[in-house]
């Protein structure tokens, strides 16, 4: 059984865990993302975003430097809140696609989501088509955001363990990964009550697998532990704890 989240965090809406819509419905959006890097709808949303983290979350950041500027990339942060997404993304120079879930993409927002770097994953299936952009991201040289819980957390607290698909996509792909530590989110639902966070984000160094072509679940789970450690211990010292 699940933890309960405690009285400090406002109260988040029910997960749907799987999407009625067939594969089909998702596939424009996918093909979009493959084509080509998000357009200015991308700058758009940062610009709007980040004014509203760095005025109403005192949003800072750490380590940005340490990002690599160019080449395949896979930026792997904890996850809190849906704004985990701008959190991450404004502090850095280039741009990043996010993997989000498909219940999402829904009229009128699917729109800003597909143009700017945002692609579905369809959770409750074996979604393939999310690693096929994925793919098709890192092989153009783009960076892409993953989740290590898979989901954002309800309670406030880290997952226990992490899903494996981080693991999958590092070692098909050879690209590096940068663990990323957000600290402050998990309050950011408390708007509703008039409670503005203050959020910190610190950008780990980049770790690299050697590419393997058709790894097994135990590397891939193996590879997702570790990057999930490097989060955790990054999490740890923002929270003023110890790894």
């Amino acid at each position: 059984m699940s933890a309960s989240p405690p009285e400090d965090l406002a109260p988040i809406r029910a997960q749907v865990y799987k999407d009625p819509r067939p594969e089909t419905y998702f596939t424009r959006f996918h093909e979009r993302t493959r084509r080509g890097e998000a357009g200015w709808a991308y700058e758009a949303t940062r610009l709007v975003t980040g004014v509203y983290a760095w005025t109403f979350f005192r949003a800072r950041a750490e380590g940005a430097e340490k990002v690599p500027p160019r080449g395949p990339l896979i930026l792997a942060p904890n996850h809190f809140s849906f704004m985990d997404h701008f959190f991450m993304g404004i502090f850095l120079r280039r741009r990043v696609s996010f993997m989000a879930k498909s219940q999402l993409f829904k009229p009128p927002m699917q729109w800003i989501f597909t143009h700017g770097g945002v692609f579905p994953v369809r959770r409750g299936f074996a979604d393939e088509e999310a690693f096929i952009t994925s793919r098709a991201i890192l092989e153009r040289a783009g960076a892409i955001v993953m989740y290590c819980e898979g989901t954002r957390s309800r309670t406030g607290q880290l997952a226990e363990l992490p899903k494996r698909g981080i693991g999958r996509l590092a070692l098909e792909s050879g690209a590096p990964v940068v663990p990323v530590g957000i600290h402050g989110s998990a309050h950011v639902r408390n708007w509703k009550r008039g409670q503005f966070p203050s959020v910190r984000v610190r950008y780990g160094d980049p770790i690299q697998w050697d590419k393997v072509a058709d790894p097994t679940r135990a590397q891939q789970q193996e590879v997702a532990n570790q990057v999930f450690e490097r989060i955790k211990k990054i999490y740890a010292e923002l929270a003023g704890g110890s790894a």
